[in-house]
């Protein structure tokens, strides 16, 4: 077949087929999102269009697209974008490629800045924002907040930018480079929440992470050290130092540190109101400590 006799659905047919055969897993869903990409519409577009015949140049670059795939590149950072929140943010190999589980931690800082006393400005700040998914929503979802958000790449932080561009938070929004609380220590900002999805894989693990994840997303936005709790150590001391009395603290980590966190912050003794939070699989993936009204920092 030659390259002008091919239309959207026969192509379509064909690299499902041939994804299907190399082992990758959702092979039509992949076709889909990749042709779509390379015709600069949406997915419901190509069935619109079953019989709409393709140039030369639109099979060439989707089958460029499809070898990028057989190499196990993300999706997410061919097309550019990934869907969170029920909004599109730009992503590239800067930066972490966002999941479902970080929505959990948004919406409970939701339900947390709109328990606040009527006419106070929500002081939020978000550590390690990578594409700025978590800084970006609260400024969406809280509107007139005062929302910071650090991280160590400045790379990262020019995707964050544009996300914020983009969904038009960009007033709301400070953004700083530096590691975690770094880069705030002259001033030192008080907050009612801070929020972070900071690096939490354990070192040894990564050998057995997926090929995806392994070769192409930033190893620094995933290695938490020995035990995976590293950062999550360093946000738990510190965050009184940055958190109003009665703030909250919310990390994402993996299921297996929750019990380790917990102990941490009780033993402390300046938080009050431990909890956890399940994800979508009904693992625990949330820890949240308040700061006690009387709280002093260390």
């Amino acid at each position: 077949m030659t390259p002008k006799a091919w239309c959207i659905k026969t192509l379509l047919e064909t690299a499902t087929d041939y994804l299907a055969d190399k082992g990758i897993e959702n092979a039509r869903l992949n076709a889909e999102v990749l042709l779509a990409h390379q015709l600069h519409v949406q997915r419901i577009s190509l069935y619109l269009n079953f019989e709409q015949p393709l140039t030369e140049k639109e099979v060439s670059g989707f089958r460029d697209l499809i070898k990028r795939r057989l190499n196990h590149e993300p999706l997410q950072y061919i097309t550019g974008k990934q869907e969170f929140w029920s909004l599109s943010f730009q992503v590239n190999p800067h930066v972490l490629i966002p999941r479902p589980e970080t929505e959990i931690l948004v919406e409970q800082a939701i339900v947390l800045a709109k328990g606040l006393a009527e006419g106070t400005r929500l002081r939020f700040l978000d550590l390690g924002t990578g594409s700025g998914v978590i800084a970006v929503t609260m400024a969406k979802e809280i509107p007139e907040s005062l929302v910071f958000a650090t991280d160590i790449s400045g790379k990262a932080l020019d995707v964050a930018r544009a996300n914020a561009q983009e969904h038009g938070v960009s007033s709301s929004i400070t953004f700083i480079q530096g590691d975690l609380f770094e880069p705030l220590m002259l001033e030192k900002p008080a907050f009612h929440l801070i929020a972070s999805n900071p690096p939490y894989v354990c070192t040894h693990e990564f050998s057995g992470l997926h090929s995806e994840v392994a070769l192409y997303e930033p190893k620094a936005a995933l290695d938490g050290g020995k035990d995976g709790m590293d950062y999550l150590k360093e946000i738990m001391a510190r965050a009184p130092q940055f958190l109003l009395p009665g703030g909250w603290l919310l990390l994402e980590m993996s299921p297996y540190q929750v019990e380790k966190a917990l102990l941490t912050l009780t033993e402390t003794d300046i938080y009050q109101h431990t909890k956890t939070v399940e994800d979508y699989s009904h693992h625990q993936r949330v820890v949240m400590a308040q700061l006690k009204q009387d709280g002093q920092p260390y």
